[in-house]
C-alpha cells in the first residue's frame, strides 16, 4: 500500500509541474489474461501494467527521460518449475530443496528506465538506466548480453539497464558506440563495450567487442559461480534481391568453462497483398543434440535467462496478414531441430479504437515428454489489451 501511495504522490507532483518543466508524460495501460491447460487441470493468472513514461527535451542537446511501472498480480501467483519438468529429473531433487524452485509473482512499483542525454550531430552521451538493444535477428540476439527475449513473444518490451553510453558520428553511416555498465564493486568486472558501425550500399555492418562477469549457477546445490567472459560478435543486415537478409554471430572466450559460440541467420520478405513473412535459423553451440541428456541445469538456466535455448538448433518462422484495415492475423512457430519438438503460436492483432490495441496468442505444444516444447507443459494463451495516453 505504501508504494501505491508513493507512486500517486509522485504522478501528482508531476502533474503540477508539467507547464512549468514542459515534460512529456505518456504511457498505456495493459490488462492481460493467461490461461494454460495442464492435464486435467487449468490454470490463470492476469495482471494489471500501468506504464508513465516522462521526457523533457526543455534545454537544447539535453534529454531527460524516465518511466514508472506499476504491475499488479491477480489468479495463480505461485508456480513450482519442477512441477513442468520430467520425472527422471525432479525425482532426485531432494524434498528439503524443491521450495526453492518455486517462482512467485509479485506485485511491483518500480524505475524502469531514467536518464539524461546530451547530444549534438558528432556525438551522444547517455548515463543511467537505459534500454540496450544490440544485434539484427528476431528471435535472438548473440550479440546482446543485455536481454534474453521471450521464444513466444520476442518483440515484447525488455527491461533497462544501468549504463554509460558514449555514440561518436564518425561521419554518414559510420559511428562507434562505448558502453560501461557498473554493475560489479570495480572496473576489471564490470561489463566494458564498444561496437563500430558502418553502412556499405545496401547493407549496414557491425563489429562488437564486450567483456563481463558470467553468472552460472548449479541448480543441485545452489551455489553461484563467476568468471570472466569476453564476446566478439559480428552481425549485418540488408537487402538482396528484393529479400531482407540480416546474420549475427558472437563467439565467447571463457575463463574457465569451454568457450561457445551462436549465429543466427534470417530473411524476410513482404509480398504484394501485403502477406509478411520471415525465417530464421538460430545455432547455441552449449545446447544439446539429444532431449534425453537434458538435465536440471539446462532446463533451469533456460527459465531464469541464464542460456538462450536448451536444444543447440532451432528454426523461427513468422507470418503477418492485414485481413483489414484495422486486423492482423499471423502466427509464429518455432521448431527444434535438436529434438523435434515444435510451439505453434496463433495470434490476432485487433485496433478496436484509435490508441486502444487488443492482442489474441495462443501457444501449442507438440512434442514428447522431456522435449523442449513437450505437450506435457502445458497448452494455453493469452489476451493482452493496451490502452494508449
Amino acid at each position: 500500500m505504501s508504494r501505491l501511495c508513493t507512486g500517486l504522490i509522485i504522478c501528482l507532483l508531476i502533474g503540477a509541474h508539467v507547464r512549468a518543466q514542459e515534460l512529456d508524460i505518456y504511457g498505456y495501460f495493459e490488462p492481460q489474461y493467461m490461461g494454460l491447460y495442464r492435464g486435467s487441470n487449468y490454470y490463470q493468472i492476469n495482471s494489471n501494467k500501468l506504464r508513465v513514461d516522462l521526457k523533457s527535451s526543455s534545454i537544447e542537446n539535453v534529454e531527460f527521460g524516465a518511466n514508472i511501472i506499476y504491475l499488479l498480480y491477480f489468479g495463480k501467483k505461485n508456480w513450482n518449475i519442477l512441477d513442468f519438468l520430467p520425472e527422471r529429473i525432479t525425482s532426485g531433487v531432494p524434498s528439503e530443496i524443491q521450495p526453492l524452485f518455486q517462482l512467485t509473482y509479485k506485485d511491483s512499483f518500480f524505475l524502469d528506465n531514467v536518464y539524461i542525454r546530451l547530444s549534438n550531430s558528432r556525438f551522444a552521451l547517455m548515463v543511467g538506466k537505459q534500454q540496450i538493444s544490440l544485434g539484427t535477428g528476431y528471435f535472438s540476439n548473440p550479440t546482446d548480453v543485455f536481454n534474453v527475449k521471450d521464444a513466444l513473444d520476442p518483440t515484447y518490451e525488455q527491461p533497462g539497464h544501468n549504463a554509460v553510453r558514449m555514440d561518436l558520428f564518425l561521419r554518414p553511416r559510420l559511428s562507434v558506440m562505448a558502453l560501461y555498465s557498473p554493475l560489479e564493486m570495480d572496473w576489471q568486472n564490470s561489463g566494458k563495450l564498444v561496437r563500430i558501425k558502418v553502412g556499405l550500399g545496401h547493407f549496414d555492418f557491425s563489429v562488437t567487442g564486450y567483456e563481463m562477469q558470467h553468472t552460472s549457477t548449479d541448480f543441485y546445490t545452489f551455489e553461484i559461480t563467476q568468471q570472466r567472459r569476453r564476446l566478439l560478435g559480428v552481425d549485418f543486415v540488408g537487402e538482396l534481391l528484393g529479400l531482407g537478409v540480416w546474420a549475427e554471430g558472437a563467439y565467447n572466450f571463457m575463463k574457465q568453462d569451454d568457450d561457445f559460440y551462436e549465429f543466427i541467420l534470417g530473411i524476410d520478405y513482404t509480398f504484394e497483398s501485403g502477406l509478411y513473412t520471415l525465417l530464421e535459423y538460430h545455432h547455441n553451440s552449449p545446447g544439446k543434440t539429444d532431449h534425453t541428456e537434458y538435465d536440471l541445469n539446462d532446463w533451469m538456466r533456460y527459465f531464469v535467462g541464464e542460456t538462450k535455448t536448451i536444444s543447440q538448433d532451432q528454426i523461427y518462422g513468422f507470418i503477418q496478414y492485414p485481413v483489414a484495415d484495422l486486423i492482423m492475423i499471423g502466427g509464429s512457430t518455432v521448431f527444434s531441430i535438436s529434438d523435434q519438438s515444435i510451439a505453434l503460436v496463433p495470434m490476432v492483432y485487433y485496433s478496436i479504437f484509435e490508441n486502444v490495441d487488443l492482442t489474441l496468442m495462443l501457444n501449442l505444444y507438440v512434442g514428447e515428454e522431456g522435449k523442449i516444447f513437450s505437450s506435457s507443459l502445458g497448452n494455453g494463451g493469452f489476451i493482452r489489451a493496451q490502452v494508449y495516453f
